[in-house]
């Protein structure tokens, strides 16, 4: 049987609302989750038909953690009766009908499994909201897909454009407010060197190696390399292996920003990278701090190049 990954981090994420129901049907899957249809639909769905539907994240807290209104389009799968089912959370969406509204309250480590978001713990409860938006035939979901996409895109640029230029006076202003001797490249990538290498250039192709330590403009750091600001900043995972992250340049392997930011330095440079968003995750929510829209900064190093 076919064998389906975590479809929680496998498909794509649209935050959307779940209909309230007065009566509420509860379930347990096989692995323990247990969860709530608010509202069931009445017609199963079909081999070969998608399944689009909408999906927020929250912690136990109530804050929200995954949330993708500005996705282009819904997540989506393709129903298949032979799929085979990896954990609770995949029987909940492999079983998805037109019409269902389901919440799903359970341990994050159940969840997420070896997928864990490194800013949750395994033991905190969390909460799903799934709301299925439509389902499609199998011969007509392409069209559909395509014309989402072209409408989608076009309203993307559009967006991206303004919110370069919104973003572009915001670092100007914190560059200000900083006293930084910043560089504005023609993307709108700004970037501060700190300390001039005195090793390779670094071009694209290569190999390279980085420190690196990234936050955004109120100061709160999301990641680091670095074991010790990690710790200094409250985001220390104990068991994490703190080392530089090594990547070929220009291959699409990082974030937009860091691939043309540190083309401009060499190995052994020090600098500070700003990165408008659209440079970045643009209107993705990548995590509690990391927001829709997020201006990124990052310290980093370039501990080595191969050429």
């Amino acid at each position: 049987m076919k064998k389906i990954n975590n479809l929680i981090l496998a498909a794509g994420i649209i935050i959307g609302s779940v209909a309230v129901s007065s009566c509420e049907k509860k379930q347990t899957t096989s692995d323990g989750i247990e969860y709530t249809y608010i509202k069931e639909g009445k017609d199963a769905t079909k081999a070969g038909e998608y399944v689009l539907y909408n999906f927020i994240a929250k912690t136990s807290k109530d804050s929200v953690f995954i949330s993708s209104y500005d996705q282009p389009i819904p997540p989506y799968l393709q129903h298949q009766d032979s799929a085979d089912a990896q954990t609770g959370i995949d029987e909940i969406f492999l079983n998805l009908n037109k019409g269902d509204s389901i919440r799903v309250s359970s341990k994050a480590g159940k969840i997420f499994g070896p997928n864990l978001p490194p800013f949750l713990d395994s033991a905190e409860y969390v909460t799903i909201e799934i709301g299925v938006v439509n389902v499609i035939e199998e011969e007509v979901f392409q069209d559909y897909y395509n014309d989402l996409m072209a409408a989608q895109q076009k309203k993307q640029e559009e967006n991206s454009k303004k919110q370069l230029q919104d973003d572009i006076e915001t670092i100007e202003k914190y560059i200000s407010e900083n006293n930084l001797q910043a560089t504005k490249t023609e993307s709108g990538l700004f970037y501060v060197i700190e300390k001039e290498g005195t090793g390779d250039q670094v071009e694209q192709g290569n190999t390279i190696s980085v420190d690196y330590t990234g936050y955004v403009l109120d100061g709160t750091v999301f990641d680091t390399s670095v074991e010790s600001r990690a710790k200094e900043s409250n985001t220390f995972t104990e068991g994490r292996e703190y080392q530089p992250i090594s990547f070929p340049v220009g291959q699409g392997r990082v974030i937009q920003g860091w691939d043309e930011g540190l083309q401009f330095l060499k190995k052994g440079s020090v600098a500070k990278l700003l990165i408008p968003s659209p440079l970045a995750y643009g209107p993705s929510q990548r995590s509690e701090v990391i927001k829709a829209n997020s201006i990124l900064v990052f310290d980093v190093e370039v501990t080595d190049v191969q050429k």
